[in-house]
């Protein structure tokens, strides 16, 4: 059973459909860690899992986004990242399974060793890949590129009211889990907060669920996209929009839940990388067999270690792993398309 949204609203369930593309409820790992103030246990929710295509957070936004999208006839979806967007590829990808043609508006980023290797995979999938932001007239561009074209555009990160309510579904599922698997209550949930659709919906799904839990957003993206005022909307257009279609749905359900914003861990910009998040890559790699990155889920993680070497309390932490871990090809060097890549993008394989 994975749509625990439904089973608690069926009425919202029969207006507010998905298209099944993610494997749930995903797991959750248990872990004793031996700090300095003694033994604390970790939990992991292990949304890295979410889909053997390709995992990760995105796909539970994903599932509501791409029935919207096929219920209005769209043929193609367009959305927009940074070069090695996990958001843009994942829906490069799950696009092509779908049957949908992908258009994908890339910003440049700080260079990580991974954007090789995800432009490759766009250019395999056949991803029009368009240079976006920066000096780029963006109203003549979308003009071009996505009038007339039979598209359905899915917003930055897949953040809207409507891919929030895969994470509402995910709030719910954990309280499933925590209530019929015997798991420890967490105190805390750690969770990379990049353009905020997960935190919002998670945050309104604890809520529903009556559970109490700190959810601690760490900030990995720059603030014209994560701020705490554009979050706290994004939570209440949530809630108004489910209320409206179901008034069973209490239109304050998120007063339940205890949001903790961090600021700390964000190593000075997006996909920037510090010591501190270095540290914790490899932390999470030895103590609970983890494969992070640098740019989300490692900053995720550094303000939990910190907190774990610091706290006194007993507390029990959660962390919510958003990092597709299923693996992608190696094109090597010699792939047939990289001559189709735009040339503003040559510059990842320099």
């Amino acid at each position: 059973m994975s749509d625990f949204l439904a089973i608690a609203y069926p009425r919202l369930a029969d207006k507010l459909h998905k298209l099944p593309i993610a494997h749930l409820p995903t797991p959750i790992s248990c872990h004793d860690i031996d700090t300095g103030a003694g033994v604390r246990r970790v939990m992991v929710k292990h949304d890295d899992l979410t889909s053997d295509l390709y995992g990760g957070n995105k796909i539970r936004k994903l599932e509501y986004i791409f029935r919207r999208a096929k219920d209005r006839g769209a043929e193609r979806v367009a959305t927009f990242g940074a070069v090695g967007s996990n958001h843009a590829l994942a829906t490069a990808m799950h696009a092509k399974q779908l049957g949908f043609e992908c258009t994908c508006f890339l910003a440049h980023q700080v260079r990580t060793p991974r954007i090789q290797q995800t432009l490759d995979m766009h250019l395999e999938l056949g991803t029009e890949l368009i240079k976006w932001g920066g000096a780029v007239k963006r109203v003549d561009l979308y003009r071009r590129k996505l009038q007339n074209r039979n598209i359905w555009v899915i917003p930055l990160g897949g953040t809207c009211w409507l891919g929030a309510v895969g994470f509402v579904n995910a709030g719910l599922e954990l309280a499933a889990q925590i209530g019929t698997d015997k798991l420890d209550m967490p105190t805390r949930i750690y969770m990379a907060n990049g353009t905020m659709g997960s935190v919002a919906g998670l945050t309104v799904g604890l809520g529903l669920a009556g559970i109490n839990i700190e959810i601690h957003a760490v900030r990995v993206a720059d603030n014209r996209f994560a701020r705490r005022e554009v979050l706290r909307r994004l939570i209440e257009k949530t809630l108004e929009l489910l209320h409206d279609i179901d008034p069973s749905i209490p239109a304050d359900a998120d007063a339940r839940s205890k949001l903790v914003w961090r600021d700390e861990f964000y190593a000075g910009g997006y996909a920037a990388v510090d010591d501190v998040t270095e540290r914790a890559v490899r932390f999470a790699a030895g103590n609970l067999g983890l494969s992070l990155e640098t740019t989300y889920t490692g900053k995720a993680m550094a303000a939990m270690r910190s907190d774990l070497d610091s706290s006194t309390e007993d507390a029990r932490y959660l962390f919510w792993n958003t990092y597709n871990s299923r693996p992608l090809p190696t094109f090597g060097s010699g792939h047939p398309r990289r001559d189709q890549l735009p040339k503003q993008f040559a510059r990842y394989y320099e």
